[in-house]
């Protein structure tokens, strides 16, 4: 594989700083694409190692049992390579060195998601073991989600929130070449609905928020929950998808069922409520949960660095 890359020379004679990006929606999803657009048009050199198709929610989970299979896909401005497998595969698979013949990223951002990972969703959330993977593996990363809301939302708003979180991802290449970024976490960055007049970035740390569901039974196997897939979103997606299938003689079917959000009352400086005020959050993750000590450092930094981006 290594002798067909026409990219090769990068690894040694281009010191721009790499930046690998993935996702849980899959390779061809739009927020992964207009991230990488993004990305390449501020020279940055550009790998990415997405899976094959949505693997929303999946959480961190792995592949043990069978090889991976890395296809490569035509994204301009970008190395990339549909997997075959979840988002921490991805991620594990894109920083060892051997699916970019030695080249290891700088950083790895994992989205951008439809749909934001506040609260204990961080734990379902694929978009975010992305990152946490990275995170394992000694290197630098961020799990970008946008709070879609299907009667509001459009395509357009994942490529604002690519531009709008621009500022952010600068800043932490800077502390990274720096060697000045905090290696006891990963950020874990959530963008408003309305993107386009958001209020700031801001420092939260991790509550509690998390929209409890519930099941119904069902006599049809289809897709039950709004995924970029399923949203009003137009885009040609070559992911495979599975069609409705009949249940069986002697099986039953059941399907998950969104249920309404408690108006809970959520303590100062959380990621939910601050997302919901309208800001963009940046909240430190130290592997599982929030790392706490990193807060009132960060937001010295986050003020000084991004102050004249706003």
């Amino acid at each position: 594989m290594a002798n067909e890359m026409d990219w090769k020379a990068t690894s040694t004679a281009d010191r721009r700083p790499v930046v690998l990006v993935t996702n849980d929606d899959g390779i061809d999803a739009p927020g992964l694409r207009f991230l990488v657009a993004q990305l390449a048009g501020a020279r940055y050199t550009v790998l990415v190692s997405a899976p094959d198709k949505d693997y929303s929610a999946v959480s961190h989970g792995i592949t043990w049992r069978h090889a991976l299979r890395a296809k490569r896909v035509e994204i301009e401005g970008a190395t990339s390579f549909a997997i075959s497998g979840t988002p921490a595969d991805c991620a594990s698979l894109g920083v060892s060195g051997e699916l970019f013949d030695g080249l290891v990223p700088d950083l790895v951002i994992s989205g951008i998601n439809v749909g934001h990972n506040t609260g204990y969703h961080i734990v379902y959330s694929g978009t975010v073991a992305g990152a946490r993977e990275a995170f394992f593996n000694g290197v630098p990363s961020l799990a970008i989600s946008y709070n879609w809301v299907g009667s509001k939302s459009t395509v357009d708003d994942l490529k604002l929130a690519a531009e709008a979180c621009m500022p952010l991802i600068n800043a932490v290449v800077y502390e990274v070449k720096n060697k000045s970024f905090p290696e006891g976490c990963f950020f874990n960055v959530d963008v408003p609905t309305d993107v386009s007049h958001f209020k700031g970035f801001k420092i939260t740390k991790q509550g509690k928020f998390l929209m409890r569901g519930g099941w119904e039974q069902t006599t049809v196997d289809m897709p039950t929950l709004e995924s970029y897939q399923t949203a009003n979103i137009s885009t040609a997606n070559t992911g495979s998808s599975e069609g409705s299938e009949s249940v069986a003689e002697n099986q039953l079917l059941f399907k998950r069922v969104p249920a309404r959000i408690k108006n809970e009352v959520e303590e100062e400086e959380t990621d939910h409520r601050a997302l919901m005020d309208g800001y963009i959050t940046v909240t430190p993750i130290g592997g599982l949960s929030c790392n706490v000590e990193y807060l009132p450092e960060l937001k010295t930094w986050l003020e000084h660095r991004l102050a004249s981006s706003l």
